[in-house]
């Protein structure tokens, strides 16, 4: 573990080492990965971003969060290395989160373009959502420990595991089975690199040799055509008069039900990076780390980007494939030019989406599996209960594109998915506030598991408030979609449900303690 000593702590670490290359390649992978997906998710119809706003805008805003997330991490690495007189020390990995990416623009982007079709509110909503959460991780820098202790690891993991294995890794197979002359075999090996733990010829990186590949099979298949798209400078510009409208505008309080948990599971998902990345031999202190979390993300709504940074998992693999110091700057810096210059459009016309889709596929897989290996064997039914709403959520996606594309509306298609046993008023009410939902579910079922019943009705009792005032279950659907619905009584049958379960719970201690009384 750490150590220091004063024949060595005044020794000057290398900023970049041999190890170093392979790092940057790892994480500038999965960096560039994020970018490109931005680019793809926010211009789909139904985001209806320009794509002028998200290369023009987004992507500049996105890179110099990262940026600075980098330097911060390769200084921290420095310091540390500087105070323990080591030459091992590695950098943490940091960058776009992958999971609050996917759910700001499924939960909130989405919703809020079907309702007004307005692109600028759809971003500036975004940009809301990007800050509030920022502000909500700057104060679990100081809260977060005990948060971490008060909710149970199924809780956590099963609404993170719901989103992977949707939004994530269903929309990625789909399109890699779509097109698997160019996304098949780049999936295999990324799973037989990451899975199979595979070193490929001149140790090149799992994510490398699939990206390498898959533009081989594109450019060598006439089925491909690489998107148009030109070189220009974009300067990254201070949006503040936009996150101030969006952060006035009501709509962005109609969100608290993804955002919080987004920020909750990035609290969390650090201080559990931090923990692996002290088992490796670096111990890095918590609050500077997660305030520097917090503060790129901060930097980002304020340039423009609507999508949070946070601390990768993987600093044990970064450490141990020889990376240091300078990996996680030169990400940074790379990252940042080509979004400045529209170098993520032109790498796009080399590599299509679907040869990096292996990558995503593995990132939601691996934490799917993680949900149900990282908790006590029996809370695996609470991560399986947990799963359900978020499933509800995307199956709703589904159900509504569907019916938009046969030129109906939800309203006029509900009589008809009635009798296909499509129960449309549940599926909509699983799928508002999913995330807390599937929370406060699986956190009650871990604590009925434990036979800890008084904690468990507390948890219903949190889910009797959060129905009741719309934060969860709460919609209204109309002709043109379904609209958040969120004040008083806004689901008062499921919050009297929640409510009824706290009480049996409740009553369910009472025996329990009289059992053991006897």
């Amino acid at each position: 573990m750490e150590h220091s000593s004063s024949g060595r702590a005044n020794v000057h670490p290398k900023w970049f080492v041999r190890g170093d290359i392979d790092g940057f390649f790892g994480l500038f992978i999965d960096n560039l990965l994020q970018l490109m997906l931005i680019t793809a998710l926010c211009t789909l119809p139904f985001v209806g971003l320009p794509a002028e706003l998200v290369v023009g805008t987004i992507l500049p805003g996105a890179a110099i969060s990262i940026l600075a997330g980098n330097l911060f991490y390769s200084w921290q690495a420095y310091r540390l290395a500087r105070r323990t007189g080591r030459d091992d020390v590695c950098a943490l990995p940091y960058g776009i989160n992958t999971v609050s990416l996917f759910a700001y623009v499924f939960f909130i982007m989405a919703p809020v373009y079907a309702e007004t079709k307005n692109p600028k509110l759809v971003w500036q909503m975004g940009l809301a959502a990007c800050f509030l959460g920022a502000i909500l991780e700057l104060i679990g820098a100081f809260v977060g420990d005990a948060l971490r202790r008060v909710t149970p690891r199924a809780a956590l993991l099963s609404a993170l595991a719901g989103v992977a294995i949707t939004f994530i890794s269903m929309g990625s197979v789909f399109r890699i089975f779509a097109m698997p002359v160019v996304a098949f075999v780049p999936m295999m090996i990324v799973l037989a690199g990451y899975a199979g733990r595979v070193r490929w010829p001149l140790g090149l990186p799992s994510g490398l040799m699939a990206v390498l590949l898959g533009a081989a099979l594109a450019w060598g298949w006439p089925g491909w055509h690489p998107p148009n798209t030109h070189w220009d400078f974009h300067v990254p510009s201070f949006v503040g008069g936009d996150l101030w409208a969006a952060l006035t505008h009501p709509f962005a309080w109609n969100y608290l039900s993804v955002i919080f948990p987004m920020a909750l599971f990035n609290v969390i998902g650090s201080l559990q990076n931090l923990e692996s990345a002290e088992a490796a031999g670096d111990r890095y202190e918590t609050r500077s780390s997660l305030l520097a979390n917090g503060l790129g993300s901060v930097a980002a709504a304020l340039l423009g980007s609507p999508f949070n940074t946070t601390l990768y998992i993987g600093h044990p693999g970064w450490k141990a494939m020889g990376a240091r110091l300078g990996y996680s700057a030169l990400n940074g810096v790379v990252i940042t030019i080509l979004c400045l210059v529209g170098g993520v459009a032109l790498v796009e016309q080399l590599v299509p989406l679907e040869a990096t889709l292996g990558i995503l596929l593995w990132i939601g897989v691996i934490i799917t599996a993680q949900a149900f290996q990282e908790v006590p064997k029996a809370h695996g039914i609470a991560v399986a209960v947990g799963l359900v709403p978020c499933l509800a959520a995307w199956a709703f996606t589904l159900v509504e594109a569907g019916v938009r594309a046969g030129g109906s509306n939800l309203i006029d298609a509900e009589g008809g998915l009635l009798d296909r046993g499509i129960y449309l008023h549940g599926l909509i009410s699983l799928s508002q506030g999913s995330l807390l939902t599937s929370m406060v579910l699986a956190a009650s079922i871990a604590f009925v598991i434990d036979k800890r019943f008084y904690s468990a009705a507390i948890w219903m009792a949190a889910g009797a408030v959060l129905a009741f005032f719309g934060l969860t279950h709460g919609y209204e659907l109309t002709e043109t979609g379904v609209h958040n619905r969120i004040g008083w009584a806004a689901s008062p049958a499921l919050g009297g449900a929640y409510a009824a379960s706290a009480l049996l719970f409740l009553i369910c201690e009472r025996r329990k303690t009289a059992v053991e009384a006897n």
